[in-house]
């Protein structure tokens, strides 16, 4: 990617908005769609100023509920709680995840309707510019829309299409004017000027991003960006397979229908429910049924009872959100969580301690760490020449990755201001500069 100039946009307010005369022609909106959080914002007198999607809160959970009693659709943390309440619909959070996939155009039967996940993505996106528009005052039609240097970085074709289909979520959902930009070289436009070298890294719900960027003279000039597909729901994914699945049977044994010989258990649902966006596809009479099969074979059939337990109330959303509560009490201070599965059995609880937590999510930051080293050979920069780590998203502040950069930038100045909001802080004061 070539080099762009950004120009230091000033500080950032933090109040909620009401914009007292908005300019109906011009109000654009910045939003970072994110895996597991959205913000939104506009530029209001030269800076920022964050969008309550939810009062009181910066930011809105990237999660749809599609409420089948009600016949209805909730967005955000009223998603998260009518999943958690047990009400009887369909839950789904990472929806980016299945960008530029075959998953994203299927055609599936949601409530009275056949829907793709694109036209789900696309109501999410309505509705976070029907509350922008709640908030402001203004109609919006203009969005800078944030992105990851890569959807796909191990897959090109992939990659395109998922850029594709985004821009086709944000028309779909009424935007008549979409600009992207990518979500660490916004991040940079608001950590703004400063002398030398300094690196964003981005490390997201979906995808880790990285901008190195020259702040001096008064602005932050991009020199060169990076990515790969990790992020912290693969972190989940991890915990979850190397502490979870093995208590419902995955890893154990089934005994053949005829004769005395034995197989390994097919891993593939698995896989499927400890993945975030592929756990509300999971509960089929097909997939109960090959699980109820397999308690009869198994060598040990308490284990492979759980799994049942788990499809038959559909719990599989409440596991993933147990282990991410898990992960960041054993990434605290305290170094120690609990990953509470009372739900698929009494006193189902294991302990997740912080060197478990390191172990599991250390070849992940060995991954990060050679994409680090790749942005700074595009950059014919040396790790030495690195003044400033600037920490973005919130999987960023999981201490494998803390240690892993504090070894590759020993003499930098580390900084986590604005983790949760620097993106979006970023798109808006790009929102009246972006060609």
């Amino acid at each position: 990617m070539g080099a762009t100039a950004l120009p230091h946009g000033g500080g950032v307010a933090k109040d909620p908005l009401r914009l007292a005369k908005p300019d109906m022609s011009t109000l654009t909106l910045g939003i970072d769609f994110g895996t597991s959080n959205t913000a939104a914002a506009v530029l209001d007198g030269g800076r920022p100023r964050i969008i309550e999607l939810e009062p009181g809160q910066k930011t809105l959970p990237t999660a749809v509920f599609l409420d089948y009693a009600a016949r209805g659709t909730l967005y955000g943390n009223g998603a998260v709680q009518a999943m958690i309440d047990g009400r009887h619909g369909r839950f789904m959070r990472a929806l980016k995840s299945i960008l530029g996939t075959p998953l994203a155009r299927e055609r599936r039967q949601f409530l009275n309707e056949r829907l793709t996940l694109l036209d789900i993505v696309a109501r999410f996106l309505a509705e976070v510019r029907t509350r922008s528009e709640a908030a402001t005052g203004a109609r919006i039609e203009r969005v800078v829309a944030g992105r990851p240097v890569h959807f796909h970085s191990a897959a090109p074709e992939r990659d395109r299409q998922a850029a594709a289909d985004l821009a086709e979520c944000y028309r779909m959902a009424g935007f008549a004017d979409v600009r992207f930009l990518n979500e660490p070289e916004a991040a940079a436009l608001a950590a703004g000027a400063g002398e030398g070298v300094g690196l964003i890294v981005d490390i997201g719900g979906g995808t880790s991003d990285f901008t190195l960027f020259d702040g001096g003279g008064g602005r932050a000039r991009v020199i060169a960006s990076h990515g790969v597909r990790i992020g912290g729901t693969d972190f989940d994914r991890a915990i979850s397979l190397g502490h979870v699945m093995p208590l419902l049977g995955m890893g154990g044994e089934l005994g053949n229908e005829i004769g005395s010989g034995r197989n390994a258990v097919p891993p593939a649902l698995y896989l499927d429910l400890a993945s975030w966006e592929k756990i509300a596809f999971l509960y089929s009479p097909q997939t109960l049924r090959d699980a109820r099969r397999m308690v009869r074979l198994a060598v040990e059939p308490d284990r492979m009872r759980r799994l049942v337990t788990v499809l038959e109330m559909e719990l599989g959303h409440d596991i993933a959100f147990a282990v991410e509560a898990a992960k960041i009490a054993a990434n605290g201070a305290a170094g120690q969580g609990a990953i509470r599965l009372e739900q698929v059995e009494r006193g189902l609880r294991p302990a997740l301690w912080q060197p478990d937590l390191l172990a599991a999510l250390w070849p992940f930051a060995l991954r990060i760490q050679s994409a680090v080293h790749e942005t700074l050979a595009l950059a014919g920069i040396g790790a030495a020449g690195v003044g400033r780590v600037i920490f973005v998203g919130g999987s960023s502040l999981v201490r494998a990755i803390d240690q892993m950069m504090r070894a590759t930038f020993p003499a930098a100045r580390f900084e986590y201001s604005e983790v949760f909001t620097a993106v979006v802080d970023g798109l808006a004061l790009a929102s009246t500069r972006v060609d």
